[in-house]
């Protein structure tokens, strides 16, 4: 990552904890199917960290993860890491703002799985980097069969990351995201084969992966440029280019004002 992140404001923490809490209780009284489920998770909950730790311990509970220990281990994670916080926090931010189908804050923390699978990963990463390799193993292998996608605990990944859909979404182990960057369902950041050691790709600030796309390899993906959906990248790609096609090409320069990430045009 850069060594200069954009992170929230400390200011947006209680903001968007109070408009989270406020459109949980809203749901609560006008469906009662969701009632009992949205006080206990949202309307109860005392600080965002609880409800992004409850969220996450409902959806990976499993016979070997238990729910109320995997909530402890999250609110331990996120008490002992506010990063972890701020990070989750530019996340939401990111879906919220790019994704029009994204709806609220409230839409985003307790239904989008590319969400929930990345805040999984934070906190699989922490705990990696804690030495606590099996345990963050199971968490990730975990979160891959929950929302069908696979981070390696030992990616690095930036803040403001949106994984939209998820489904089919595959980082490596050596992989590093910066921030700001948009990647969409199907998308592989993996080796070429069996290499050893650094392996895979690096994607720079700001870069769209559009559906489908494969990058493949110690390789980076300049800052502010597009990876067009279903290509396969195979060399480096410079920084406010858009590529195309299998193997990747670059089919156009891209403007310096161009955020591809943010725009989230998938077209040529």
């Amino acid at each position: 990552m850069s060594s200069v992140v954009a992170l929230p404001e400390d200011s947006l923490f209680p903001n968007l904890f109070m408009e989270i809490r406020l459109a949980a209780s809203a749901v609560a009284q006008r469906e009662p199917l969701l009632r009992r489920s949205f006080i206990k998770t949202f309307v109860e909950r005392e600080s965002f960290g609880e409800m992004l730790a409850v969220v996450l311990a409902q959806r990976m509970e499993c016979a070997e993860l238990g729910g109320a220990a995997l909530y402890d281990l999250l609110t331990a994670i996120l008490d002992d890491c506010e990063d972890i916080q701020a990070q989750a926090m530019a996340d939401m931010l990111a879906v919220r703002d790019r994704d029009p189908a994204a709806g609220s804050p409230l839409h985003v923390l307790s239904n989008l799985k590319g969400f929930q699978a990345l805040q999984v990963h934070r906190a699989a990463h922490h705990l990696w980097l804690e030495g606590r390799r099996e345990l963050a193993q199971a968490i990730a292998n975990r979160a891959s069969v929950v929302f069908a996608v696979d981070i390696h605990p030992a990616a690095i990944i930036g803040p403001g990351v949106m994984i939209d859909h998820g489904t089919g979404v595959v980082i490596g182990e050596t992989a590093r995201i910066d921030e700001d960057v948009s990647i969409m369902q199907g998308v592989t950041l993996g080796g070429t084969g069996k290499d050893r050691g650094d392996r895979h790709p690096k994607i720079r600030r700001g870069v769209l992966l559009g559906a489908g796309a494969k990058v493949l390899g110690n390789i980076e993906i300049g800052t502010m440029s597009k990876v067009a959906a279903g290509s396969i990248v195979l060399k480096d790609v410079p920084a406010h280019v858009t590529v195309a096609g299998v193997p990747a090409k670059v089919v156009r320069c891209n403007r310096h004002s161009d955020a591809p990430a943010l725009d989230m045009d998938q077209s040529l």
